[in-house]
């Protein structure tokens, strides 16, 4: 750990105010630490920003929440560099360690994964493409938790066909289309009725939004297995990929979300499981 990009939760003053100690901590050890110009501005400490691209980091500390973690992956662009999660929301799916924790941490980081007793944890991404009803690229993005193809007009549903591997599978008449990860399965996904799924897997979940039929359960595919969402009638629709709107869809147009190459790498320290995380999450007693 030589080099440390700092992001931080744009409305959280704590947040900033651990961004500084962090940066204070790394630099008398000798490392580098920084934030983006535009980020150093965005939470006003811009004697933090530096040049550097945030996919030369070797680290990247996220101060914040799950919404903070999901803008760190983007910001890295599907580099390799660890991701090390600390928690300012209420309790995150995506970080690692409470805000009382970060010293230690960095220190178990620094000391490297077998003295510092950490691993690094792989989480599967997807690559989402759109093109237009003549084959014309409408944008590529990457998403750690999903991408939603999704109505644009309130009080209306919007038609779409579901292909996989290229074959038809049925069309649904309905507010969206959610493809998410086994990271995402306990995000948007849930909300709409979907399975939990082991982060640790490889799968590809499409679930219905509010769909008008009798069909509305979602399906779990194998990673090889590529999704074609098509719009269809005369509604347009939209992409949200990790709940960012990236583009508008015309009738016609076609969505592909397929399993990406790249990962996201998160580290994680012994003694607090997925499993434990999500039985605090939803308040479950033991039995």
């Amino acid at each position: 750990m030589t080099r440390a990009l700092i992001v931080v939760h744009h409305e959280r003053s704590d947040a900033r105010e651990a961004a500084v100690r962090a940066a204070e901590w790394l630099r008398s050890r000798g490392h580098t630490a920084w934030m983006t110009p535009d980020e150093a501005r965005a939470v006003g400490l811009d004697d933090l920003a530096g040049p550097a691209a945030a996919d030369t980091a070797d680290l990247v500390i996220s101060l914040g929440g799950d919404g903070t973690m999901l803008r760190s992956v983007h910001m890295i662009g599907g580099a390799s560099v660890p991701l090390l999660g600390v928690n300012f929301g209420r309790l995150g799916y995506l970080t690692e360690v409470e805000v009382d924790e970060l010293a230690d941490a960095l220190a178990k980081v620094e000391a490297g994964p077998e003295d510092g007793g950490w691993h690094l944890e792989e989480r599967m991404m997807l690559d989402v493409q759109a093109f237009d009803g003549a084959g014309v690229s409408l944008g590529a993005w990457r998403s750690l938790n999903e991408a939603v193809v999704e109505k644009r007009a309130s009080g209306q549903t919007v038609s779409l066909l579901l292909r996989i591997d290229g074959e038809r599978f049925t069309s649904y008449a309905a507010d969206g289309l959610i493809v998410s990860t086994p990271t995402g399965s306990t995000a948007y996904s849930l909300s709409a009725r979907g399975p939990i799924v082991s982060p640790k897997h490889r799968a590809l979940l499409v679930t219905p939004v509010a769909p008008h039929m009798l069909f509305d359960r979602s399906i779990v595919l194998d990673p090889s297995e590529a999704v074609d969402i098509e719009v269809l009638g005369d509604r347009d629709a939209a992409i949200a990929v990790d709940g960012r709107p990236v583009c508008e869809l015309p009738p016609g147009a076609i969505v592909r979300c397929s399993p990406s190459a790249v990962t996201a790498r998160f580290i994680r320290f012994r003694g607090r499981s997925y499993h434990q995380v999500l039985k605090a999450k939803f308040g479950l007693a033991d039995r």
